[in-house]
């Protein structure tokens, strides 16, 4: 691409207005955090910054998130006996996600399911509406756990603050109904943000500040936490590891707005990179930001300046308005983060659970509930094993509809009008079996497969097992081959196998699972195991 003036604008604009929508954004997940305002200014400035010049996107903002945020906030609550120790984790996750990329495990990302990734989402969005009640009450804030939270909704609704709450009410009506076409010059955020000023300062001049609520010291060192470095690293775990979720599922959606593929794992070290700087400076750690980035490829923006420019003009902005953050209400922000939370909730997934198949309801429900009532990191774990398994049962079904074990009579089977005199056999008599097995076969189906064709198999005097169309085997499916052909040889079945190649053989022989299977049985043609049986059933092919 030649960069020439007409992107350089196109950048310049896009930059700006997305800057409009990460300012207003870092503020409220700053204070969401505990780490305070001026962490998420920060951190916005350094993550956004480093994403976007040493990035794997072109046109991803990054900044404060509510998965981020709401980690942080975790990890004060947990892990963490102050803000000092708080950021030495930081800068540690910013270490494990650059770590991550340079092994190259960002594309591992793609893989999670839908409803694990929708569960997580509505999860955070309903943890953040539960924390935004009691600012809306003008209450202080609790920090990390809903449920604490909720226990004090009765004393903060007889203690309301009726300014702070008609400021709140204010600003979420104000963001919820911004104009559509007023966004294209002032975002919904930003907009929001100055109305709530505003009314703060004229009408509800009541409700708290920030400094009333937030305790927002400066950040220049950072100090290991008493659970010494092990423990760090274990708490960083659970940062980095919901920020690259969150970097690399809105990547994935931005490419399809785009029609850009973005690189998981330079993205991770863009990122990664921009975290621990967060963290040596005392600011929040970032990922991608949906409504920024949205509103960044909407304004016309073009390179990865555009996130550059973003960044820089919300430095800007903090140096020449950072002196105001202070006096800011407290309820402004709640306003805006209780429309963030709704809007994260998945409701297009909730409204058509009647519809989706339950496996996937379970899924979503179980990661939705682990995140709001137990642990981020643990709803994550949780959400992918239950898909997991319930992956395994639709690839039960699908793998054991591949396999065919049939009977084959002997009179058919041996027919050779030219050669052999059918009048030998009886009519009834099936002294061969046949087992075609077509496609995959994992774990999923492993068990399964073993009860529907062991007995199949013992049926029989000679089994032929043949793998001409099997594409993969893994190590479950052919153990279980083990045994099947254990219980042929303990009822004195011989085995035949056919067309064994390429990946399937190379599973089987590495668990030497074939041994006691004669060498000459093994063939590479029907006609040629059908010659076999003839041999071992003493059956005449030349009558």
């Amino acid at each position: 691409m030649n960069y020439d003036a007409r992107l350089l604008r196109a950048d310049i604009r896009a930059g700006i207005t997305s800057a409009a929508v990460v300012l207003p954004l870092a503020l409220a997940f700053g204070v969401v955090s505990g780490l305070g305002p001026v962490a998420g200014l920060w951190g916005a400035v350094a993550v956004g910054f480093l994403a976007a010049v040493v990035g794997g996107t072109r046109v991803q903002i990054s900044a404060a998130t509510a998965p981020v945020a709401i980690a942080v906030s975790f990890i004060l609550v947990r892990y963490a006996d102050s803000a000092v120790e708080a950021l030495a984790i930081i800068f540690i996750a910013g270490i494990i996600q650059i770590v991550l990329g340079l092994l190259r495990l960002g594309n591992l990302v793609q893989y999670t399911p839908y409803s694990v990734a929708s569960g997580f989402i509505s999860g955070v969005g309903i943890m953040v509406v539960l924390l935004q009640v009691l600012p809306f009450f003008g209450t202080d804030p609790v920090l990390g756990n809903p449920l604490d939270s909720i226990r004090e909704w009765p004393d903060a609704a007889r203690d309301m603050d009726f300014h702070a709450f008609g400021l709140a009410v204010t600003t979420f009506v104000i963001f919820a109904g911004w104009p559509k076409r007023w966004r294209n010059y002032v975002p919904a955020a930003a907009g929001a943000l100055v109305c709530g000023i505003v009314l703060g300062a004229w009408i509800f001049d009541g409700a708290p500040r920030l400094t009333e609520v937030v305790d927002a010291p400066e950040f220049w060192a950072m100090e290991m936490p008493a659970g010494g470095f092990w423990g760090a690293v274990g708490a960083a775990m659970i940062i980095a590891l919901i920020g690259t979720l969150n970097s690399l599922l809105n990547a994935s959606a931005s490419d399809s707005m785009t029609g850009y593929q973005h690189d998981p794992d330079r993205e991770l070290i863009g990122v990664g990179l921009g975290n621990a700087l967060a963290g040596m400076f005392g600011g929040l750690p970032g990922a991608a930001a949906p409504d920024a980035t949205q509103t960044n490829i909407r304004a016309g923006a073009q390179t990865r300046v555009a996130g550059a420019v973003s960044a820089v003009v919300s430095l800007v902005l903090i140096i020449v308005l950072g002196g105001l953050v202070d006096d800011i209400p407290y309820s402004v922000l709640a306003g805006i983060l209780l429309w963030m939370g709704f809007r994260l909730i998945d409701w297009r997934l909730i409204t058509h659970l009647n519809k989706v198949q339950r496996e996937h309801v379970l899924v979503m429900l179980l990661t939705l509930g682990f995140t709001v009532f137990v642990d981020l990191l643990v709803a994550i774990a949780a959400g992918l094993i239950a898909a997991a398994l319930a992956a395994s049962r639709r690839f039960e079904r699908l793998e054991l509809d591949s396999v065919l074990s049939v009977p084959m009579l002997d009179a058919v089977f041996f027919a050779d009008s030219d050669r052999v005199d059918i009048s030998q056999f009886d009519a009834f008599s099936a002294r061969v079996g046949m087992v075609k097995m077509r496609g995959s076969f994992t774990v999923a189906s492993s068990n399964r497969l073993r009860i529907a064709i062991s007995k199949d198999i013992q049926e029989h005097e000679v089994v032929i097992l043949d793998f001409s169309e099997t594409s993969y085997i893994d190590d479950s499916a052919a153990l279980v081959m083990e045994q099947l052909i254990d219980a042929a040889m303990e009822h004195d079945t011989e085995c035949i196998v056919i067309g064994l190649d390429g990946l399937p053989a190379t599973s089987l022989q590495a668990l030497d699972v074939l041994r006691r299977v004669p060498g000459d049985h093994f063939v590479q043609s029907f006609d040629d195991a059908r010659a076999i049986a003839a041999r071992l059933l003493e059956i005449n092919m030349e009558t």
